[in-house]
């Protein structure tokens, strides 16, 4: 319970309100589990991560308002209440970014592994991400006042428990059109896509002898997800549609009628334009992106060694009841330490010295992640998560001598802490705006650490063992992708690590197109977007029919804000989109199932 004074005249009244109860804590974990699978799948579709806390809030006032009320229970659905339901869901959901970037590279390298060792990275991980906000939630949220503008967006959300109940029904409303839409596509009752036009430049193409290009034509993926996304994302994820416009529309159009392709047709000739220039200029143009990204945060990085300094001396002062003492961090570092050397020994076959430099370099690493991105998350709610995952398994693969499987896994603990950084000290933004006790949202984040990765990992295995159509595994050259089937699983993060680790492991990578890629990312680092090297290069990656549908869900969203206003938004556009999103994904996931009991 929290309990608040409150001066009323002369007397002084006492209001109590729910806070941690067993109601918020069973939906949080249901929330967080169902949303963990459901976005693992989006990050295998669409390439990146998607918060869980706008869901989990709309959710929570339906369930623990609405329907514990209607039961008789005093004061069910507070804010504080929801805020700790939503606080559990989107800290589980945390570890479907964090896996699905990094673990399935090693299914497309092919690689043995054992899974319970990855879901041990992506625990200490997790942990260690929450260990690492504790000391510095009191420096940046309380005294510097960063602005976390996701945390912000979820506090008005809990603020706002009347039209919380109004987006659940078009939360609802959205969801039943996506599985009726994604049912319907399935089972060919709608084609898979809608054919729009030819690739720009045809008649080019055609004048220098490779007419077979014209036989490629543009089309939109029916697909509710990628749209939804892009309602979501409005202005800001318009970069990535353009992206996917200037491999498709100008690059590969440029490429053919150069010549530089081989003379093949039809389906041929799109796997070698994409096999051949597109792959591994987009492998390029992300890593660039990614590590300039990264270099860029180094003022962040500053900032934040600077605030732990000043928590530091803080908790000298004395310890606030509120908070947990920043102590922890001491006993967080020493038993990811632990973790990481266990996982260490298991993957290098018990060599203690490879596993010692990997357990250090590890735990160091994974702090000094965790500060950058906490830093720039709370400026810009931008977080450089496959550049730093993308450093950390390069570091790992010089002092394993080339280990693959666990330079990866420990890529995994980084791509997920650093994650939970972002979303714990999110969380604690909206916390601190609402009035909840900062203590107990770190506790129940404890709590629940170890769930979202067994989810994550379990979830990135079944679709490997059957797509969600049947046609099995995930990656550019699946049976899915290579068919232009809406089941296609790209995996554009993870495949950008296959490619790298291929590259260092066989010393055979395409250099140039690497380079040159890595040019045009950091580049696009000069430019004020935030991520735009790290978009283009995952647009680079995806089937165009997705990115399209994706730009047209940015476009729409824009028009909508601009003529309905801000507020619309908020109110329609938010709701609506995650449940496209939502609707999609576990839909997708319910036929998996399926397939895989049919055998």
């Amino acid at each position: 319970m929290r309990l608040v004074k409150q001066v009323t005249g002369s007397a002084m009244a006492t209001a109590t309100y729910r806070e941690v109860t067993a109601g918020a804590v069973i939906l949080g974990v249901l929330q967080g589990s169902v949303m963990t699978a459901a976005f693992t799948y989006i990050g295998l579709k669409l390439g990146f991560g998607l918060p869980g806390s706008t869901v989990a809030a709309i959710l929570g006032f339906a369930l623990l308002r609405g329907v514990g009320r209607t039961i008789g229970v005093k004061g069910a659905g507070s804010i504080v209440e929801n805020n700790i339901n939503q606080t559990i869901a989107s800290g589980i959901n945390t570890a479907s970014a964090g896996v699905v970037f990094t673990f399935p590279a090693l299914l497309l390298l092919g690689e043995d592994f054992n899974p319970w060792t990855i879901i041990l990275a992506a625990v200490a991980g997790s942990f260690m991400g929450i260990v690492i906000i504790i000391p510095l939630r009191k420096q940046m949220i309380e005294i510097e006042r960063l602005r976390f503008p996701s945390g912000i967006a979820v506090a008005t959300i809990l603020k706002s428990p009347g039209a919380g109940a109004e987006k659940a029904v078009k939360l609802g409303f959205g969801f039943a059109i996506s599985v009726a839409i994604t049912l319907l596509g399935k089972y060919e009752v709608l084609p898979e896509a809608l054919p729009v036009g030819e690739w720009f430049y045809g008649d080019l193409a055609a004048a220098t002898g490779a007419g077979g290009i014209l036989a490629l034509g543009t089309s939109i993926s029916l697909s509710m997800a990628n749209f939804g996304a892009g309602l979501l994302s409005g202005k800001g994820g318009l970069p990535f549609a353009l992206g996917g416009v200037l491999a498709w529309w100008v690059i590969a159009p440029f490429v053919v009628g150069q010549g530089w392709a081989p003379e093949v047709a039809g389906g041929d000739l799109w796997g070698a334009v994409y096999g051949t220039m597109l792959r591994p200029v987009g492998i390029g143009v992300l890593i660039g992106g990614a590590l300039a990204g990264v270099v860029m945060s180094y003022p962040a990085l500053k900032g934040a060694i600077k605030s732990l300094q000043a928590a530091a001396k803080l908790a000298k002062a004395g310890h606030d009841a509120d908070e947990l003492n920043p102590k922890v961090l001491v006993f967080g570092l020493a038993g990811s330490f632990v973790l990481l050397f266990s996982v260490a020994f298991l993957g290098s076959e018990g060599a203690v010295g490879t596993s010692i430099s990997v357990a250090v370099a590890g735990t160091v690493w994974l702090g000094l992640a965790g500060l950058i991105v906490a830093q720039a998350t709370g400026a810009t709610d931008i977080s450089p998560l496959s550049g730093l995952a993308l450093i950390a398994v390069t570091i790992m693969l010089a002092i394993t001598a080339n280990n693959v499987v666990l330079a990866i896994t420990i890529g995994v603990a980084v791509c997920v802490a650093t994650n939970q950084c972002a979303d714990m000290m999110s969380d604690l933004k909206t916390g601190h705006l609402v009035g909840s006790i900062p203590r107990k949202q770190q506790l129940v984040q404890f709590g629940v650490a170890w769930v979202g990765p067994a989810i994550a990992v379990g979830t990135v295995l079944l679709l490997w063992q059957s797509g969600p159509g049947g046609t099995g595994g995930f990656g550019p050259e699946s049976a899915a992708c290579t068919q232009g089937l809406p089941e296609c699983l790209s995996a554009p993060q993870a495949g950008a690590l296959q490619g790298m680790v291929q590259g260092v492991v066989s010393g055979n990578a395409p250099v140039d197109k690497y380079l040159a890629g890595a040019v045009i990312g950091g580049s696009l680092a000069l430019f004020p977007i935030a991520g735009l090297g790290v978009l283009i290069g995952l647009a680079m990656y995806l089937p165009f029919d997705i990115t399209l549908g994706y730009g047209i869900g940015c476009v729409a969203s824009m028009m909508l804000t601009k003529t309905k206003g801000r507020r619309f938004y908020g109110d329609v556009i938010v709701p609506v989109g995650a449940g496209f999103i939502v609707g999609e994904a576990l839909t997708s996931l319910t036929l998996t199932l399926i397939q895989l009991a049919k055998g």
